[in-house]
């Protein structure tokens, strides 16, 4: 289950294809081949996101995760 609490590092071992869905988004999933650190939540308000669209990425990446199984 995708949460907007989780560490991006975890949503990357988790849930690969991540890293294109945020990059498509403009948010780093990876820097030199690293996760980088913090929250899904944190990376997103970064960017200027809302609370509301952070809850349509943690839908959105549930959903490729459900779809990945």
């Amino acid at each position: 289950m995708i949460r907007r609490e989780m560490l991006i590092e975890e949503l990357v071992t988790e849930l690969p294809e991540s890293v294109a869905y945020l990059l498509d988004k403009g948010i780093n999933a990876l820097a030199c081949g690293e996760p980088v650190w913090g929250t899904l939540e944190d990376a997103a308000k970064e960017k200027g996101y809302t609370n509301e669209q952070i809850k349509t990425f943690v839908a959105e990446l549930s959903e490729l995760l459900v779809n990945k199984s």
